[in-house]
């Protein structure tokens, strides 16, 4: 089974899906993502905010730290080989990174947050809204 990575930047929160003004590039990822998954494919994120440690860690994620500073990020591995950074790629891309086809949806996943399905403060106590 292949294995996907994303270095993302800091985030609140490990999709970045939250907060009073969610990015729908983010949106759109985290549905991808979670179409991978399905497809049999194993999804980590790590989260600069979260974990910095495997950030340094990782010499090809360190190199484009040090030469694009967080610019670079998000950083994209399949089976440890680098295979994007500096952007959120499409699901035909990601489908490509990760060796199956990819399928058309007009709809993907509604924008929500992590705090759950709106944006109301006190829904939650989370830090991440």
């Amino acid at each position: 089974m292949k294995t996907l990575t994303i270095y993302d930047p800091a985030m609140c929160c490990s999709t970045g899906i939250c907060g009073a003004d969610i990015d729908q590039k983010l949106v759109d990822f985290a549905a991808d993502l979670d179409w991978l998954k399905s497809e049999g494919i194993e999804v980590k994120r790590i989260n600069l905010s979260q974990e910095p440690a495997l950030f340094a860690d990782n010499e090809q994620v360190k190199n484009i730290l040090q030469t694009s500073g967080v610019e670079g990020l998000p950083v994209i591995l399949a089976d440890e080989e680098m295979q994007s950074s500096g952007q959120y790629p499409d699901r035909a891309h990601l489908a490509q990174m990760a060796g199956v086809t990819a399928v058309n949806t007009i709809a993907l996943a509604p924008a929500t947050s992590c705090c759950g399905s709106d944006n109301n403060a006190e829904k939650s106590s989370s830090s991440c809204c």
